[in-house]
């Protein structure tokens, strides 16, 4: 299990996700670090965050974390959670600003005119609350999920992978959307697993096993 880093660039409270991490791995070493050394020393690294994609890219680059995220990216068991899923696409439309470049393919605004139920009820933007996530690829961090098991949202953008083969889950809201990633030691979800219950709890306690 060894040393987790949970990435602190100033964007959201990450005081939920280093709770559900502690809750899951009592015997863990958890780190809530802005420092790119602390980083660069941990067995693994969660990536979480969320407001605005422009600010949240500002942010990481006046703390100077960009190169440890990019490296741990490339070398550890790394978990992105909302906006530090987003993150990790090369471009986003909020904003029109690059993302770090670790995944091809864009971040995507809900486009409003597919925002109706199937009955012709409008859906609200951001995408918020408990929807299915439906597993299109067997992964160390679905054991113990059962396939379509319901996660916590909140969400006006999603990703949009280049190649399907990073796809690990999807969600329907107005359209079938991307709501997991996975390549090599990667593994990045649109929802929050730490406000997820039982099942979010589960998917932290799989990342802290993991040996990708």
């Amino acid at each position: 299990m060894g040393s987790i880093a949970i990435i602190d660039y100033g964007m959201g409270n990450l005081r939920s996700v280093c709770k559900a991490i502690e809750h899951v791995g009592p015997d863990a070493e958890v780190h809530v670090t802005s420092d790119p050394a602390v980083v660069k020393a941990a067995d693994r690294v969660v990536f979480p965050g969320q407001g605005a994609m422009p600010d949240c890219m500002k942010e990481l680059d006046a703390r100077g974390l960009r190169p440890a995220v990019l490296e741990a990216a490339a070398t550890k068991a790394f978990l992105g959670i909302c906006i530090g899923q987003q993150m990790l696409f090369r471009h986003s439309e909020e904003g029109d600003v690059p993302g770090l470049g670790v995944l091809p393919g864009e971040v995507r605004r809900f486009p409003s005119a597919r925002m109706v139920t199937p009955v012709g009820e409008r859906l609200k933007v951001p995408h918020m609350g408990w929807n299915e996530v439906r597993q299109v690829v067997a992964h160390p961090l679905w054991e113990g999920i059962p396939d379509g098991d319901r996660f916590y949202f909140v969400h006006s953008y999603f990703v949009e992978p280049a190649q399907a083969a990073v796809i690990a889950a999807t969600t329907d809201y107005g359209l079938s959307f991307t709501s997991a990633v996975a390549q090599d030691n990667i593994f990045a979800v649109q929802f929050h697993p730490e406000k997820s219950a039982h099942s979010g709890l589960q998917l932290l306690a799989n990342f802290l096993r993991w040996k990708p």
